[in-house]
């Protein structure tokens, strides 16, 4: 079996969890996850299954859309309301200062990475030292927060509801804490939901619990997508089954007049079958496609 789950994590459950019961589900080992989520948050969590896990470097690459809420006044040492309260502050702040300090942070931003977090330093997950006691310094990381829409903001609880579309390893709860600390108040996350990663939604995904009936039915691969659905953005390009047969080989073959160096393209055979991820390269006065990744050998 060959493909990606689009899987509806419940809450309460790792991302290894899940890839855990699809193993037992599916019968199969060589499955894995492409992206983590909190154990508390539920949503969106593309899970590759056989010759698709070869697509996880390049799904965990994919943006992200998230619906968070922002409960303000509370700090805590996990950045979400699971965690232990280490400070709790008056909420004195009106909606117009709370909606500023939420769209300050579109852009570009720099973000601490929480330390109950699998970030590794010197070998060590971050967590691990968290659950031990320690705090250590730790670098700020370039993420991207694309747009942000507040869509409820509670004055009688300091609830605050919005969506984030953001880049790849941005923590929503950090986005929260900053959001609170920017404000005076402090603040964590009470509840996360992905709603899309990559190309892969909300309305798509399947619970395990479906999962396990279809699987049983032989009906999952009905429900399953191909591996270039992850490169779905991408444009694509049908080959000769000569020039199919250099590409599988990790040659290349000439392009287009008026092509671009460094463009990926979906590369497909005569049977439109996927073949590979490719890249156009610059060689004298001529652009070659060449293999960046092999899915059809």
């Amino acid at each position: 079996m060959n493909g990606i789950l689009n899987v509806m994590k419940p809450p309460g459950m790792t991302s290894f969890d899940v890839v855990a019961s699809l193993r037992r589900i599916l019968k199969t080992k060589k499955i894995g996850h492409t992206g983590t989520l909190d154990p508390g948050a539920v949503g969106v969590l593309p899970v590759c299954v056989g010759s698709a896990t070869k697509a996880i470097e390049f799904m965990t690459e994919k943006d992200k859309l998230y619906r968070a809420e922002l409960k303000l006044g509370i700090t805590t040492d996990t950045q979400d309301i699971t965690g232990q309260v280490t400070d709790t502050r008056k909420v004195n702040v009106t909606r117009e200062q709370v909606l500023d300090a939420i769209m300050s942070f579109v852009g570009t931003y720099s973000q601490v990475p929480p330390m109950y977090s699998a970030v590794k330093i010197n070998g060590q997950k971050l967590y691990e030292l968290a659950r031990s006691g320690k705090t250590i310094e730790r670098e700020p990381r370039v993420v991207n927060i694309y747009y942000i829409n507040v869509i409820d903001i509670s004055e009688e609880d300091g609830s605050v509801l919005f969506d984030v579309a953001c880049s790849k390893g941005t923590y929503i709860r950090t986005l929260c804490a900053d959001i609170g600390e920017k404000l005076g108040c402090g603040g964590c996350m009470s509840f996360l939901i992905r709603l899309k990663s990559g190309p892969f939604d909300l309305e798509s995904s399947l619970t395990l619990d479906e999962i396990e009936e279809l699987y049983s039915a032989d009906r999952l691969k009905e429900k399953m997508f191909h591996v270039d659905r992850v490169f779905a953005d991408l444009d694509e390009v049908v080959l000769k089954e000569a020039e199919i047969r250099k590409i599988i080989n990790g040659a290349a073959v000439r392009m287009f007049k008026g092509m671009k160096p460094g463009v990926q393209l979906r590369i497909y055979d005569q049977d439109h079958r996927f073949v590979a991820l490719g890249i156009t390269e610059k060689y004298e006065d001529s652009i070659l496609l060449r293999s960046r990744k092999l899915f059809l050998a």
